[in-house]
Formats: structure tokens, C-alpha cells, sequence
């Protein structure tokens, strides 16, 4: 069973959340530091108390847990480092779980799409943690959104999902 972790208080000032943001779920990181969801963002926080990453849900790509390396992945949309979070003590944490949720809240709904060369990209209308909600492409690594054989399939499945959840065109 899953124990609540207390966010230390240093990290909690550190993080400054704003009215009305608050940590769902934390966990102590190896070798150092926390990993923080926020009901609008995901946070880490060194071990000298500074802010390293701090990017709303609707930034990751994916996120996937490994129990063997009890470590969370994530990877961003803008393709920028993934984040590898460790957490020596996960049975302590509900972390793994939250970060899926939260991740999972942000997609309102997604189309896979099937690219030139065996590559695909992904089309979601995702929701901001104000509600607003937009849409988003996310391709391979290696694939260039703009290319003359990608960019018509992309934006035929962007209109799709926008028509879709009743976003303008």
C-alpha cells in the first residue's frame, strides 16, 4: 500500500506554487532531491533547494514507470532531455501513478498517425490546467513535421481531432 509523502517545507518553498496549485503527490529522489505533480505541473527540485524543471502536463510527451529501475521516464514534447526520475523508495510514493494521471487528464483525445518510411506522429488536442484546451503534434524522433510527405497527413489528422472536440479550424 501507498504511504502519503510529506513534502519537506524547504522544497515546498521552493516551488512558490500559486493560489490554488497544489503537490498531489512526491517523491524523494535518488541520489538527491524531489520529483513534485502539482495538480498543474510536474517539478523537480535539486538538493540545494533550486527549481530544475518545472513544465506543465501538457509538455510530456509520455510518461512511462519501470519498477525494475523504479525509476519514472519522461520524455518532453519539445523533445528536450528526457527526464529520468529514480526513487529509491517508490512503495513510499504515489508518484508513478499521479504522474499518469495527470498526464492521462491532459489528453482530451489523440490520433495516431501513420507516417512515409514506417515513422509516426501522434495529433492530440490536449487540455491546459486552466481548461483551455488546444491542439499538438508529436512526431518520431528523426521526423520533420514540415516535410512535403508529412505535413498534409498531420494536418488533415489536426483538423480531425479539433472537429472533433469543437475547436475552431
Amino acid at each position: 500500500m501507498l504511504r502519503r509523502t510529506r513534502l519537506p517545507d524547504d522544497v515546498r518553498a521552493a516551488l512558490d506554487l500559486p493560489r490554488g496549485e497544489r503537490p498531489l503527490a512526491a517523491g524523494a529522489l535518488a541520489p538527491a532531491g524531489w520529483a513534485v505533480a502539482t495538480t498543474a505541473e510536474l517539478a523537480v527540485v535539486d538538493a540545494g533547494g533550486a527549481v530544475v524543471v518545472r513544465r506543465p502536463w501538457a509538455q510530456v510527451a509520455r510518461a512511462a514507470y519501470d519498477p525494475q529501475r523504479q525509476a519514472v521516464t519522461v520524455e518532453w514534447v519539445d523533445r528536450s532531455p528526457d527526464s529520468r526520475l529514480v526513487l529509491p523508495e517508490p512503495d513510499r510514493s504515489a508518484l508513478p501513478l499521479v504522474v499518469r494521471e495527470r498526464v492521462q487528464w491532459s489528453v482530451v483525445l489523440a490520433e495516431e498517425v501513420a507516417l512515409p518510411g514506417g515513422r509516426s506522429a501522434r495529433v492530440a488536442v490536449r487540455r491546459a490546467a486552466d481548461g483551455t484546451l488546444f491542439s499538438q503534434a508529436i512526431a518520431d524522433r528523426g521526423v520533420d513535421l514540415d516535410a512535403p510527405d508529412v505535413a498534409p497527413l498531420v494536418d488533415a489528422a489536426e483538423h480531425r481531432v479539433r472537429a472533433a472536440a469543437g475547436l475552431p479550424l
